[in-house]
């Protein structure tokens, strides 16, 4: 299955457009984002679970990163309401479920072999957030192939300083909106930009906030 697999292409999908689809487990629906493979693959999904739906144990040999974007969403090594960001270095396990339901943010195979320890950020906690160039950032992941990071933006807001290229960048909204070439992105919605585009990319009217992804991470993980 591909599903906006061409990396040289902008892709999107606003939340309006959401089409959710059952999984292979009772409860458990998704909204492919992009995706390269069958149930094993390379993807980024929005994954919702009704009240006492899981997945069995089973394991990530390309690793696993989620933000937990509603509700509460829980495996083996605890409970991780809304807010949270975990990330599942490959060759990882888990048994997720949720009691109450929950929505998550997932990407699959995205990660370079190397990884090897878990990462658990409360992006809650005031502490976690910096100020960097005029922006409120949460860091949450950084390597030689991607720089990853929760940003709120202040309305009308830039998300970048120049009109430049840059690397590849992907993005999804939390709260508020951003435009990027007259498109308004609402909550929930989600964008990924080729290297070389120029992201002219603004909060609409309120505060913003948004996961954003930017590197060069188009071939990292395989599925199949």
């Amino acid at each position: 299955m591909r599903v906006n697999s061409d990396f040289l292409q902008q892709a999107a999908l606003l939340s309006s457009q959401y089409s959710w689809k059952p999984t292979p487990q009772k409860g458990v629906e998704r909204v492919m984002l992009d995706r390269i493979g069958g149930e094993k693959a390379r993807a980024t999904t929005v994954v919702r679970y009704a009240p006492e739906s899981f997945f069995p144990s089973h394991g990530h040999p390309g690793g696993e990163e989620i933000l937990v974007l509603s509700g509460t969403f829980s495996d083996q090594a605890g409970d991780y309401p809304e807010g949270w960001y975990l990330r599942n270095p490959p060759g990882s396990s888990h048994a997720p479920s949720s009691k109450n339901g929950t929505t998550i943010f997932v990407k699959l195979w995205q990660m370079q072999e190397k990884e090897a320890s878990p990462v658990r950020i409360d992006t809650n906690n005031p502490n976690a957030w910096i100020t960097k160039n005029n922006l409120q950032i949460c860091p949450l992941y950084q390597d030689d192939s991607e720089e990853t990071k929760l940003v709120k933006l202040s309305p009308q807001q830039h998300l970048f300083n120049k009109l430049s290229t840059h690397d590849a960048l992907e993005l999804f909204v939390l709260s508020g909106s951003v435009l990027h070439q007259g498109q308004e992105y609402t909550k929930g919605s989600w964008l990924r930009l080729p290297s070389n585009s120029k992201p002219l990319i603004t909060a609409g009217d309120s505060n913003a906030a948004i996961y954003l992804k930017v590197g060069s991470f188009k071939n990292i993980g395989c599925g199949d």
